[in-house]
């Protein structure tokens, strides 16, 4: 009871190869195109200025301030003082490091002396010393009169490019 198989349509080799022509040619022009955009980079929406503010640009212009000598000359100092303040902390605290592992390396020395074992036993790593436990809601508290959304998606990437091959 089946049907007879329909006979394939035979098409004239010139409208195929003309078809085929059409085909490359858009292709070959969707790379151009491509080629051409390559050198222009993406526009980053958060780094253009939007046109009302870019009307106003004078208004908002400030006058530079104009500093005196010797307000210059007591900036320098003050900073000049606070680099020395900062460096002299910073080498109290690595000294008092130094100190604090040449301490400890001595310790570590005498205990191997008096025994292998303790050394090792204090080279192990103890998980106990600062427990880590964390305490807080297992669930977050629903939002009243909050409409979800289902699930629907809206898909808001912006398409910077046509796609290499399209379909028809």
């Amino acid at each position: 009871m089946a049907e007879p198989l329909k006979k394939k349509k035979r098409i004239d080799p010139a409208v195929l190869r003309a078809r085929e022509e059409r085909k490359k040619k858009k292709i070959e022009k969707q790379i151009r195109r491509l080629e051409k955009n390559s050198r222009q980079l993406k526009p980053i929406d958060e780094l253009e200025i939007p046109p009302a503010v870019f009307d106003t640009l004078k208004q908002r212009a400030r006058e530079p301030t104009v500093i005196s000598h010797e307000e210059m000359e007591e900036r320098a100092l003050l900073l000049k003082e606070w680099s020395l303040y900062k460096m002299k902390e910073r080498m109290n605290d690595v000294q008092l490091l130094d100190k604090m592992i040449i301490s400890q390396q001595k310790a570590m020395d005498e205990l191997r002396l008096e025994s292998e074992e303790l050394y090792q036993e204090a080279l192990a790593m103890d998980l106990n010393v600062m427990p880590f436990t964390i305490k807080g809601p297992v669930h977050t508290p629903p939002i009243v009169n909050y409409d979800s959304p289902d699930g629907d998606y809206t898909n808001i990437t912006k398409d910077w490019f046509q796609p290499l091959f399209v379909k028809q």
